[in-house]
């Protein structure tokens, strides 16, 4: 969640990406609106008339693989609520609820806004916890509650969420990410029962009469 000024049209394509600046929550109105969840610190940058969104909807939707452009972006009681082309009445709006907005961006450039991140420039960064290097940042996962980073470790994958009390800080420069996870996440906790399990019921019985 970030934003960025507007890429030129002259940036190569290996040098594009794709940022995620928002989600439709439900219909409102009979018009065709949806509210939205946004993923952006400045709405103003992004849902413009004439801003074009690449939709994440299951593939059985009618909207799978479709653009949908913002006709008006509207604020009603401090919640942002779209109208977009093509999308008349509230019938059409409901196909949409819960459908996640990306954009194009120039990989170059770095977001505009402050503890924000796009996702290549966290790929390939080092976890590291209490000082000590725990694995590296293979992906980021998005889902509508929260990010998680998905850390390559020594036992296989372990999936961080992306929250300042886990994540307290990310250093592009110094390419390391730390974490403050909760225990258990990056080990397996000790089983506080483990002796008692390996201790025959016999035993733990001695000493006591019939």
């Amino acid at each position: 969640m970030s934003t960025s000024s507007t890429p030129t049209p002259k940036v190569a394509a290996e040098h594009r990406s794709q940022l995620r600046v928002g989600r439709l929550t439900k219909a409102h109105g009979l018009k065709g609106a949806l509210k939205i969840e946004l993923y952006t610190d400045e709405p103003e940058k992004r849902f413009v008339p004439g801003a074009t969104f690449s939709l994440q909807v299951p593939e059985e939707s009618p909207w799978h693989g479709k653009p949908l452009t913002l006709a008006e972006l509207r604020w009603y009681n401090g919640t942002a609520v779209g109208f977009f082309v093509d999308v008349d009445d509230r019938t059409q709006a409901e196909t949409l609820a819960r459908a996640i907005l990306w954009i194009d961006v120039d990989t170059e450039l770095s977001p505009d806004e402050p503890d924000a991140w796009y996702d290549h420039q966290l790929v390939g960064l080092t976890v590291v916890r209490d000082g000590k290097a725990v694995g590296t940042v293979s992906r980021v996962d998005h889902f509508p509650a929260q990010d998680l980073l998905v850390v390559a470790t020594d036992r296989g994958e372990v999936m961080v969420p992306f929250v300042a009390a886990i994540v307290p800080a990310v250093d592009i420069l110094a390419k390391t990410v730390t974490v403050t996870p909760p225990g258990g996440l990056f080990e397996e906790l000790e089983d506080d029962d483990a002796d008692d399990e390996d201790v025959p019921t016999g035993e733990k019985a001695a000493g006591h009469a019939d």
